[in-house]
């Protein structure tokens, strides 16, 4: 794009700037309210709910460069990424207390820091995508890396990280 259409569209290069962070958080604002609306799967069927890297992988194509933008809005520090962090935590805290309320899950000794801790844990495949494709050998925001993620976290939030494996969940 020349820089004349940068500032004839949007002002400056920072008015664009403002304008993907706004279209990106009314993505995910959209995208967390299929998760969380009237239509949404149930916040009790953790299976059903799933995660947020599950709702981007089935609503992004697969090669959308909204993931590595929400990386760069979580970890530059501004307040757009705050915000947005703070509502994916707001979504987070939710769940969990549905799902402590329909005794799925218990809210810990810190309901907040136990949803800080999911979302964080949810974030960590938008966060460090490229380093978890590389060591596992296949895009966790794909179809069969998600899968294989979801699998995993599962069995550990539901069983810890002591139980063995059972037949058939080895990928």
């Amino acid at each position: 794009v020349s820089p004349a259409l940068v500032v004839h569209h949007f002002g400056t290069k920072d008015g664009l700037l403002a304008a993907v962070d706004q279209h990106v958080i009314g993505l995910f604002d959209t995208l967390l309210g299929e998760m969380t609306g009237e239509h949404a799967p149930s916040l009790t069927d953790p299976q059903a709910a799933g995660s947020l890297a599950e709702a981007v992988a089935r609503q992004l194509p697969p090669d959308s460069p909204v993931p590595a933008y929400l990386r760069r809005l979580l970890l530059s520090g501004g307040d757009t990424g705050r915000a947005l962090f703070r509502r994916l935590y707001e979504v987070g805290r939710a769940a969990l207390d549905a799902m402590a309320a329909a005794g799925m899950a218990t809210p810990g000794l810190d309901p907040d820091v136990r949803a800080a801790f999911l979302t964080a844990n949810d974030l960590a495949v938008f966060l460090l995508h490229d380093h978890l494709a590389d060591i596992i050998g296949v895009d966790p925001l794909s179809t069969e890396g998600m899968a294989r993620w979801a699998r995993e976290v599962l069995t550990v939030y539901a069983a810890g990280l002591l139980t063995p494996p059972t037949e058939g969940s080895a990928p």
